[in-house]
């Protein structure tokens, strides 16, 4: 092929990309507006271009039912979608529906697998989900230990209810060393972030400690 000739075709696939990411722009914009039929219209024409983003957020659209009618199928279609295309938000709204069968059979280890995934590529929700399902053995075989690991990792990025959990798993020795001293701290530190239960626990703990 003649190099003007790539450099036609490069530059009619940039454009077209160029498009489809303006059809995601003028979307989120229609969306911030509350002109939510437009928004799925134009979600749907960069989605059909395979514009991941758009996938993503065409499928919140409908498992909300918000610019179109609620339809959990499509929802899991899209979020599946735009999870095997890298988008990584979509890989946990995923999991979140095979967790709670909305949309698909009821699959809790496909659910830890998706989470898993996302915890992988550093998504906190991800991570936090992922180490539930370690403490609660919900779709693996239960560890504290990594529980625990993945609560500390989540805790450290700002997530209050993994303070919290992992306060837990310190006041009762749970894949850490029992330190009831480090529980009041981590309590304190969820509390602090407004989760009502931390707040309880650290002064029902320090209560106990006086």
């Amino acid at each position: 092929m003649k190099d003007w000739m790539k450099r036609m075709l490069l530059a009619i696939f940039l454009l077209g990309n160029a498009l489809y990411a303006d059809a995601l722009m003028d979307g989120l914009s229609a969306y911030e507006k509350e002109n939510y039929m437009a928004a799925s219209l134009l979600f749907e024409e960069a989605c059909n271009n395979d514009n991941m983003e758009a996938c993503y957020n065409l499928a919140n659209m409908y498992d909300a039912g918000v610019g179109v009618y609620k339809d959990d199928l499509k929802a899991v279609a899209l979020f599946t979608k735009a999870c095997d295309g890298g988008f990584v938000d979509s890989c946990y709204n995923l999991g979140m529906m095979y967790e709670s069968g909305e949309g698909v059979s009821k699959d809790v280890v496909k659910a830890f697998t998706l989470y898993y995934k996302t915890c992988e590529q550093g998504h906190t929700r991800g991570c936090y989900n992922t180490a539930l399902m370690y403490y609660k053995a919900e779709g693996v075989q239960q560890d504290y230990v990594k529980a625990a690991e993945l609560f500390h990792k989540t805790c450290e990025q700002g997530y209050e209810k993994s303070c919290f959990n992992l306060g837990v798993m310190y006041r009762e020795g749970q894949g850490v060393e029992k330190d009831v001293q480090k529980a009041l701290e981590l309590f304190k530190k969820a509390c602090e972030q407004n989760l009502s239960i931390a707040c309880k626990n650290y002064g029902k703990l320090r209560s106990e400690m006086q």
